[in-house]
């Protein structure tokens, strides 16, 4: 390889994204194009300082925001995650983790021209507790949620991951982080607790964000709160066990009590819980644990509120 050649790294399987890879970069004189089609085998052969790091938003493995977490620091290079053109939440997720920014497919001309001719300094490493080690749990504390909301960062990755009525966590970042709680908890064997608590009825907005202060307030920094739907919240608790859930819920429902919160027509919420844990012999998906956590939830409904932990 003649002295002074640079290389673009493409971590994808997509042939059809190599080829316009490849296509772009033929105008640029010096560089070199390379596909790379395991994390693994990137994060063991990070990119120098001066190459380009290209990586497939639907490469294989790890979630690509987190493996960007996890690269942040160590690549010295330019790192930019591909995506689909209607993505448009990407672009901030894509920073907040870490990355330089995102390119849509297929790479073109113009797109790489602008990226080769930026001049970005790489990213410092994230501190140790914010990015994944690769020798322990890779996570995204909700501290950094926190820090930018106060800061310069683009405001619409918090819109994309809060409920606007309660402030809590969203589905989607709930589905995220349900995936990525189990996987750590089933790697290094530590208890987690699923909790799926709802109410009978609907309620005003003002009531929904009281109930959130009392979530809040009734649970630790590292719990993950969020609304489930229009009238449940799911809420998982790490290093949990059933009776520290248990404990969390029953001071929840003794709070919404003392408060005398209500309904729509009026009348005082019913609070209905079920729990599930990890370990279990019976859990051994992701989609188990919530699956086991909606059951005992139903069940406490129907036998008219309270709690349920399932067995």
């Amino acid at each position: 390889m003649p002295d002074g050649l640079r290389t673009i790294r493409v971590l994808t399987h997509d042939e059809a994204l190599m080829a316009s890879a490849r296509c772009a970069a033929e105008a640029h004189e010096g560089w070199n194009v390379v596909q790379v089609e395991t994390q693994q085998e990137l994060a063991e052969n990070p990119p120098i300082e001066g190459d380009l790091l290209l990586i497939d938003a639907w490469s294989r493995g790890e979630n690509v925001y987190e493996f960007c977490r996890r690269l942040t620091g160590r690549t010295r290079c330019q790192t930019f995650v591909v995506v689909e053109h209607f993505n448009e939440l990407a672009a901030p997720i894509a920073r907040f983790c870490g990355a330089t920014g995102v390119l849509c497919r297929p790479i073109t001309r113009s797109d790489l021209t602008n990226v080769l001719s930026q001049r970005v300094k790489p990213p410092a490493p994230l501190p140790a507790e914010r990015r994944g080690s690769g020798e322990g749990p890779s996570e995204m504390p909700e501290s950094l949620l926190r820090d930018i909301q106060t800061g310069q960062q683009d405001q619409s990755l918090v819109k994309a991951l809060i409920d606007p009525a309660t402030g809590l966590f969203n589905y989607a970042f709930l589905n995220y982080k349900l995936d990525e709680e189990f996987k750590r908890a089933s790697r290094f064997d530590h208890p987690l607790a699923c909790v799926m608590l709802g109410i009978e009825g609907q309620a005003e907005d003002d009531v929904l964000r009281e109930l959130a202060g009392i979530f809040l307030t009734s649970s630790r920094d590292t719990d993950i709160l969020g609304r489930f739907d229009e009238s449940s919240f799911l809420f998982l608790l790490p290093d949990t066990g059933p009776d520290g859930a248990a404990i969390m819920a029953h001071r929840v429902a003794d709070q919404v009590a003392e408060r005398g919160l209500k309904d729509l027509v009026g009348d005082a919420l019913e609070i209905s819980v079920g729990i599930s844990h990890y370990p279990n012999p019976d859990l051994e998906r992701r989609e188990d644990l919530y699956g086991t956590a909606r059951d005992a939830f139903f069940k406490a409904r129907d036998e008219g509120g309270g709690v349920v932990i399932a067995t």
